[in-house]
């Protein structure tokens, strides 16, 4: 890519006004060209990565790119959190834009919708104004399919490409590299990321831009009557009298086994509720899918109710516990409380 960019700016000096007759052909030409230099095999030694995002999800995925060879630059708001990827040998840069000057595929995992926005298309500091033609912007963070359509038309309008790639696994799919990706965009692209998208787990792809983040949202909204479900069989199997930790064991290997019960169950009875995915963050998600529904002309009355339940634990001070943290919502419902 750096032999492109110089090679780019050599014929511009060729063609210096921009109402030239030649400007057209050069323009096609030189987009011709970083297309087909982008169209080669993603590795460690023809790849620059950059990271924008390094939180609990963040910090996983990317010592896994670290470990497999890729020179990483990372930036994160809470420089702090990054120091341990910059430990393993990552560089840090200072702003969005200056880390997509130095990559030339670009991955964004953080909070809200609004820091997506921020962070990729903010014109003077985010990572499209950044970035080369040719480069691809990879968003990870669960976030509104119309957003994921609007940075693919903004990428494209630069000669770049996107593609929205929101995961599920929680912390230890992250750390053990077994995340669910769903992708949205350009089949080929998302093709020619596969390389790096198995260091984090297996990428499945759902269609056009927005259709990863549409297939995000579904498996949240499982996700959130799943968790219903499993707090609710906790809380009766307590009541009832039952050795909660023994119910679990017996469900897990029938038809009441899920993975929520595996990532959660064991954490819930030991009142383990570090986030492996923040309420706050579940409460954003759900609320996302709730807007979708309205606009298809949904009634999702499962998750609706799931939604005012984490409601309940962001209002009572606890949306930066964990999504297994759920089992403290029906606690005071019931009066009762695990252990007890």
């Amino acid at each position: 890519m750096r032999s492109l960019s110089y090679l780019l700016g050599s014929l511009s000096r060729y063609f210096p006004h921009s109402q030239s007759s030649s400007t057209p052909h050069l323009t096609f030409l030189l987009r011709s060209m970083a297309t087909s230099a982008a169209a080669g095999p993603i590795n460690p030694s023809n790849t620059r990565l950059g990271w924008i995002g390094t939180g609990v999800m963040g910090r996983s995925m990317c010592a896994h790119l670290i470990n497999a060879g890729y020179s990483l630059t990372v930036f994160n708001r809470t420089l702090s959190k990054a120091q341990p990827l910059v430990d393993m040998g990552a560089r840090l840069a200072q702003t969005p834009h200056d880390l997509a000057a130095q990559s030339d595929v670009v991955f964004s995992i953080v909070g809200y919708p609004s820091d997506v926005l921020q962070v990729l298309l903010d014109p003077v500091n985010g990572a499209l104004s950044g970035l080369r033609p040719g480069g691809i912007l990879v968003d990870m963070t669960t976030s509104e399919p119309s957003l994921a359509v609007e940075i693919s038309t903004a990428a494209s309008s630069k000669n770049c490409s996107s593609i929205d790639a929101p995961v599920s696994g929680g912390d230890r799919g992250a750390k053990n590299g077994t995340l669910a990706i769903f992708a949205g965009g350009d089949e080929a692209i998302v093709n020619r990321l596969n390389p790096v998208f198995t260091l984090m787990g297996k990428v499945n792809y759902m269609g056009p831009s927005g259709k990863g983040q549409f297939a995000k949202l579904a498996n949240q909204i499982t996700i959130a009557s799943t968790m219903v479900g499993l707090v609710e069989g906790i809380i009766y199997a307590h009541k009832a009298g039952l050795n909660v930790a023994s119910f679990l064991d017996a469900i897990s290997t029938g038809a009441a086994g899920s993975k929520s019960l595996d990532l959660y169950g064991s954490r819930i009875l030991k009142r383990d509720f570090d986030p492996g995915f923040f309420v706050n963050h579940f409460v954003k998600d759900l609320g996302i899918c709730l807007k979708e529904c309205q606009n298809m002309g949904l009634a999702l009355p499962g998750l609706a109710l799931a939604q005012q339940l984490y409601l309940s634990l962001k209002a009572h001070g606890e949306g930066n516990l964990g999504t297994q943290a759920l089992i403290l919502a029906l606690e005071r419902l019931n009066n009762a409380t695990l252990g007890s």
